[in-house]
């Protein structure tokens, strides 16, 4: 007779807060892919409506409009509602208009889906911020939040092999319908595992009123910073694929998987970035120096983008940009020093208002590569712009972010 395993209480709730983070990792993953999808498509695309670059910016820059602003919003829902729900209803709604974009008829209805796509989006990042806090210790929420977010940029590895493979198979349109539709099986695991009673309810139903972040000069630190890195990080979201078959002169199926590798270091380094950090504070460093030690080393490598751009061999170049993307040794980082400082009631707001700031970068970098491009006739200006100011961005960690401490008074954990 077979003598049943019994799992303690303590074992239970630690399987079941990384079940939780394993998917919303697998969501942060199914974001980008339908995210960065029209990236990938973008040269197809461009034949088919006749774009400018100039227009392909435009297009390009379409989702940040409303992913950018709908932050705070999606952040004060996720502060306020349960989580479960707030969460399932927007991956649902981006999901669909991913998949509705397969039938589009004009460029009108494509920027219009591509806004939709980007209120539906807006809730992985205050989403996963909060969830992370209310699972984790300060001391141990560096690799949990590098590794949700690290779908984020897997997302867009695992689409450089697939995209372009169903557009070749099947076209730019069944693609969209594929990778929207197919994601909407997500939901079945999520509401499954976050259900009952459990952290994810202490912020169903909070004492306070709703209110907009309160802002100080930690946030502001934190949101000058941020809009660095994700200018960096969406210059080469939006323009890699198109750079590698316009200035490098590869075919698609080779520029999606040249495309898929300097994000694949993207997110091994924000998982490593996370843990690093984690690991410095468990011997002895301060919550402060570790993370921000380990964002400005992150930042500092963002600077081969530089000689990518100017080395003749493109194999070369593809090695120097997987180089530069270990800037992602930050994010875990970054997302963790959110979790430290903003008020209690108000983290997933202070998330909204740190990726509002980044996203704002999302709007820029499309629109000013494209114009840089349109001008010059060259991508050097537009990568050297994003190289350099990520660097800027180490400063605003350093001159404005005081200590990694709680504004409330409340305590960290």
């Amino acid at each position: 007779m077979a003598v049943p395993v019994r799992v303690s209480t303590a074992d239970a709730a630690t399987s079941r807060r990384w079940a939780v983070v394993s998917l919303l990792f697998a969501a942060s993953l199914i974001n980008y892919l339908d995210r960065a999808s029209l990236s990938l498509a973008l040269p197809v695309i461009g034949v088919d409506l006749h774009l400018d670059a100039t227009g392909k910016g435009l297009l390009l820059s379409a989702f940040f409009w409303s992913y950018a602003f709908m932050q705070v919003p999606a952040g004060i829902c996720v502060d306020r509602f349960p989580i479960r729900w707030v969460y399932a209803g927007m991956f649902a709604l981006w999901s669909l208009a991913c998949g509705f974009t397969g039938f589009v008829g004009s460029l009108a209805t494509f920027v219009a889906l591509r806004v939709v796509l980007g209120v539906g989006e807006a809730v992985y990042f205050p989403g996963g911020t909060k969830m992370v806090y209310l699972l984790f210790p300060p001391k141990s929420r560096g690799l949990p939040s590098g590794l949700f977010n690290s779908g984020t940029r897997l997302g867009f590895a695992v689409g450089g092999v697939i995209v372009p493979s169903l557009i070749v198979a099947f076209g730019w349109r069944m693609m969209f319908v594929v990778v929207g539709y197919g994601s909407l099986v997500w939901l079945l695991p999520w509401l499954y595992v976050v259900r009952g009673r459990d952290h994810w309810d202490q912020a169903a139903a909070p004492k306070t009123a709703v209110r907009l972040p309160t802002f100080n000069r930690n946030l502001l630190g934190i949101c000058l910073g941020f809009f660095c890195f994700d200018y960096f990080l969406y210059l080469l979201l939006t323009w890699l694929p198109d750079y590698l078959v316009q200035a490098r002169h590869l075919t698609m199926m080779r520029a999606g998987f040249y495309s898929a590798l300097p994000f694949l270091a993207f997110g091994v380094s924000e998982i490593l970035g996370g843990g690093i950090a984690d690991r410095l504070m468990r011997r002895g460093w301060t919550e402060t120096r570790a993370r921000k030690t380990v964002v400005t080393t992150g930042f500092l490598t963002g600077l081969l983008l530089i000689p990518a751009v100017f080395v003749s061999s493109g194999e070369a170049a593809i090695a120097l940009i997987v180089g530069a993307c270990f800037v992602g040794l930050s994010t875990g980082n970054s997302i963790a020093m959110v979790q430290a400082c903003a008020p209690v009631s108000e983290i997933a707001a202070w998330s909204g208002m740190q990726n509002l700031a980044g996203n704002l970068g999302g709007i820029l970098a499309p629109l000013l590569t494209g114009i840089l491009i349109s001008r010059t006739g060259s991508y050097v200006p537009g990568f050297l712009l994003a190289a350099l100011l990520v660097v800027v961005g180490i400063l605003p960690y350093w001159l404005i972010l005081g200590e990694l401490k709680r504004s409330d008074g409340l305590p960290t954990t």
